[in-house]
């Protein structure tokens, strides 16, 4: 005859083994979808991954090319231009952007400004494109319409990226100096660069320039 601890003991062991056949029969289905949905989810967030990265490689490869054909002796720029912005058409965001950024820079040079202006304004205007981008192209069309923008909207436009902190907040803020000395007003172009001038934590270069013509501006 066994003995009573042993009688108990299989007899808990018979309870647990009917609470866990209960168990499985309420909740074993739906446990095991939640389990297949996790796998699953995994899985595809694995092949997104490898995706994503192959399109990366794929426009890191693309851009490179695209770079080094600009750098080649007697270039097309124009062309060049093209071939940028035809990579970003289909390129992952980032490269999206820096491929509008040389494709607008390559156009004004190449003399095609108002090309350059309309491309340095769409990706301004990109809510999916890092902020800093963003800014930088805003800053890039002001510069780029400094001989013939309307002083007005250059100031309306180059003020948010001058203000304390902003990531160009430096090079917005001597645009802004040479926007007012556009409009005629030397007193406060001067004004805005002396005071560039002796913010230590503008850039050296754009201090020393700021300086500088600053300088000329008090002759």
């Amino acid at each position: 005859m066994p003995h009573l601890p042993d009688i108990f003991d299989e007899v808990e062991e018979d309870l647990r083994a009917e609470r866990a056949r209960k168990f499985w029969q309420r909740f074993g289905v739906p446990i095991l979808g939640a389990l297949l949905l996790v796998v699953a989810g995994v899985g595809g967030w694995q092949a997104w991954r490898w995706y994503e990265n192959r399109q990366q490689e794929a426009a890191a490869t693309a851009f490179l090319e695209v770079s080094r054909a600009t750098e080649a002796q007697g270039a097309d720029l124009a062309a060049m231009a093209e071939r940028f912005e035809a990579l970003a058409a289909s390129a992952p965001a980032g490269y999206r952007t820096i491929a509008l950024l040389r494709a607008a820079a390559l156009k004004a040079e190449a003399g095609d400004r108002e090309g350059a202006l309309a491309l340095y304004d769409r990706l301004a205007g990109d809510s999916g494109a890092d902020p800093l981008y963003r800014d930088l192209a805003s800053l890039m069309w002001v510069l780029r319409s400094l001989d013939s923008g309307d002083p007005a909207t250059l100031a309306a436009r180059i003020a948010p990226l001058a203000r304390p902190g902003a990531p160009w907040s430096a090079s917005a803020r001597e645009l802004a100096a040479l926007v007012s000395l556009k409009a005629g007003d030397r007193a406060e172009a001067r004004r805005q660069l002396e005071a560039l001038a002796a913010d230590v934590t503008a850039p050296r270069g754009i201090r020393e320039r700021a300086g500088r013509i600053a300088q000329g501006l008090a002759g």
